[in-house]
């Protein structure tokens, strides 16, 4: 007999990613936005597990610094990192890895009102990863290894305001589907942190015309 295998990729319902948050949501994330002011936000929100590149995307950021001092400052990244595993020690080794680059990045580029790198472990509501994802200048999804990545369709679903650019690895599925994101390759630190540049310098126009292409393939 004949067996054909094909691919079948997961969708999302857009509309729940699009339903204004309730007051404490709103106020939550409302006090996370002041702290980071005036600086524009890069958002990443993953499980912490191995596959997701979480190191090699802190390491983009802080070579995004290093190349364009003028950056300092001005952009903040916020790595939300879902707990997973946490009693298997190769998952306690990757969070300790972690932990470690995002104290070296603070230190060496932090100012005493500015810090470039907020890591979060913990979870978050639906409701308010919304509400990060639409607040977002950069959707940070840079995995090593993905079977789809809901979390670019999620922050491509949540931007009613047509703005917004999303930074994508070529390695999840995702990737074939949302070819208007900025696609990077997460082992090449530098191409890495040239797109994240890009990213921050792209015109609203631009930003429209890429968001809105990538909302019809997922509507």
């Amino acid at each position: 007999r004949r067996v054909r295998v094909r691919a079948f990729p997961l969708g999302i319902i857009p509309e729940s990613f699009q339903e204004p948050a309730d007051r404490a949501v709103a106020d939550e994330v409302a006090t996370l936005l002041r702290a980071i002011a005036p600086s524009r936000l890069v958002l990443g929100v993953d499980r912490l597990d191995y596959t997701k590149g979480i190191p090699e995307r802190l390491e983009a950021f802080g070579r995004l610094l290093e190349l364009h001092p003028e950056w300092r400052g001005h952009v903040s990244l916020v790595q939300i990192s879902v707990p997973s595993r946490a009693d298997v020690p190769g998952y306690a080794e990757q969070r300790l890895r972690i932990e470690n680059i995002v104290g070296r990045i603070n230190g060496e580029y932090g100012e005493g009102a500015w810090v470039p790198v907020r890591y979060l472990y913990r979870s978050y509501s639906h409701a308010h990863l919304a509400e990060l994802y639409r607040a977002a200048a950069v959707g940070y999804v840079t995995p090593l290894r993905d079977g789809m990545n809901l979390v670019a369709k999620e922050f491509v679903a949540s931007r009613d305001d047509g703005q917004g650019v999303l930074v994508l690895s070529q390695f999840p599925g995702a990737a074939r589907e949302l070819t208007d994101a900025l696609v990077v390759n997460p082992y090449a630190v530098d191409e890495f942190a040239e797109a994240l540049y890009s990213a921050l310098r792209m015109s609203p126009e631009e930003q429209q015309q890429r968001m809105l292409r990538m909302q019809q393939r997922i509507g």
